[in-house]
Parts: structure tokens; C-alpha cells; sequence
């Protein structure tokens, strides 16, 4: 199976943003500029994450998601502040092709078989916002990384699979935005307990970076913002990179 390429749209206030460990946030770009760039750079998949929705207690902005559908031919991700079935079916009528879903998952985990019910589970996606407690403790953050939820991330991945998700975002805090590598430790602990997909999130700065999560990690799909943002890898020389490893990527 080919490993997916995956640039994260951070979006906040209209702009696509990025930071550190969820702090310092900088503006980028334009998300409907930047989606259609990667959609012809070749990347596999877009994921669109509207990163205060939750906090602030709104909807993401579909006038958006419809936007960025319409100038990219690849699948679509969307998410943040998606707590309602109803919520759900907007975002995929303005041409989402799956939706993560977080804080909601975790405050009603019942939300997760609902939408994997009506919409099948490769549309339901679990957004996991991990920090590492301790020596050993991985728990779950959610409310944009704000709210410690006490639950232990590997079995929160596990339950959420039982439900009906079928693929996980792990994003690892302490690596966000940080460019020193993905948490391999938390990956491989995901990708050894569940049997979907799990995308690394979180601390890509060079290629190794990516060939590791796939290698040692056993990621499905390597997604990362900074890098692919201000243009410090380009996504086709990660491809024949990635091939160059032995690693099988979409042409």
C-alpha cells in the first residue's frame, strides 16, 4: 500500500497559520492558495484543521471547505468543531471527503459509531492531540491542545477503532512544529495496538523524518505544515526520496 503525502492546513481567522507546540502562531498564506498549490505539487491528501472552532464553541466555516473542494482533485479532510451528525453531512455536502473529529469523540464516543454508521468508517477519522506525562504516560489533549482528558492514548485509539474510526491523525504536542522529528515511540505504540490507518503528525524538518515514521513508526501517512509551507521540502523530492528508501509512494 502507498504511503500518503500530507500537508496540514492549520486555519485560523480566514488564514492558514502555524506554530510551536500549539503556541506562537504565525500567519502563512491563503488556504484556497495553498490547497490548490499542493493539490498540483502532488500531494495524496489535504487535511483542512479550523484550529479554535472547538474553543471558541463555533462551526468550521463551510463557505471555506466548499472553496478549497472546488480548486483540489485530491481527498479532502476537514475538521474542527465537528460535534453533531448534522454538522458531519454540511461538511461533507461542501465536498469533504472524510472529517476528524476530536474533542467531540472524546466527550460522546457514541458520536464516533453515529457517523461511521451513517457515513461508513473511512470517513471518520480521530484527531488525537497526544502529550507525553511522565515517563511512560501518553494522554490525550483536546479543546486545540488546551484540556488534558486523562485518557490514555493508546487505549483511547484502540476504543475509538472498536467504534468505527477508521483512521487516525496522531499528533504528538511535544513535536509540533518543533522540526525535530515525529514521537516514533507514540507511533509505534498506536500502529502496534490498532489495525487502521495512522498518519504521523507532528515535528517534521528533513526527509529522514518522514522515511522514519514509515520505517520504524509504521505510519500510513506522513503529514506535516511547516516544511511543506515556506517550500523547505517539496513534496515531489520527498516522493523520490521516499522511493529512494524503498518506501512505496503515489506517483
Amino acid at each position: 500500500m502507498s504511503i500518503r503525502i500530507i500537508p496540514c492546513l492549520d486555519v485560523r481567522d480566514g488564514r492558514v497559520v502555524k506554530g510551536k507546540k500549539f503556541e506562537n502562531i504565525k500567519d502563512v498564506d491563503d488556504p484556497v492558495v495553498l490547497a490548490e498549490f499542493y493539490s498540483k505539487a502532488g500531494a495524496d491528501e489535504l487535511v483542512f484543521y479550523d484550529i479554535t472552532a472547538t474553543n471558541e464553541g463555533r462551526k468550521v466555516s463551510l463557505e471555506f471547505i466548499e472553496k478549497v473542494a472546488a480548486k483540489i482533485d485530491i481527498p479532502l479532510c476537514v475538521g474542527g468543531g465537528v460535534s453533531t451528525i448534522e454538522g458531519f453531512s454540511e461538511i461533507m455536502e461542501k465536498g469533504a471527503d472524510k472529517i476528524s473529529i476530536n474533542s467531540a469523540a472524546v466527550k460522546t464516543p457514541g458520536f464516533i459509531k453515529e457517523a461511521a454508521t451513517k457515513y461508513g468508517s473511512k470517513a471518520v477519522v480521530l484527531g488525537m492531540d497526544v502529550k507525553k506525562i511522565g515517563t511512560k504516560e501518553w494522554r490525550v489533549f483536546i479543546n486545540g491542545g488546551r484540556v488534558d482528558t486523562g485518557l490514555d492514548a493508546v487505549e483511547w485509539a484502540m476504543e475509538a477503532v472498536r467504534l468505527g474510526a477508521g483512521e487516525l491523525v496522531l499528533n504528538s504536542i511535544d513535536t509540533d512544529g518543533m522540526k525535530e522529528g515525529y514521537d516514533i515511540e507514540l507511533l509505534k505504540a498506536v500502529t502496534d495496538s490498532v489495525d487502521v490507518p495512522v498518519i504521523a503528525s507532528g515535528g517534521a524538518g528533513k526527509m529522514e523524518d518522514f522515511s522514519k515514521a514509515v520505517l520504524e513508526g509504521n505510519a500510513d501517512g506522513v503529514l506535516a505544515a511547516s516544511v511543506f509551507h515556506y517550500k523547505e521540502i517539496e513534496i515531489k523530492d520527498l516522493k523520490e526520496y521516499m522511493r529512494s528508501k524503498g518506501i512505496e509512494v503515489r506517483l
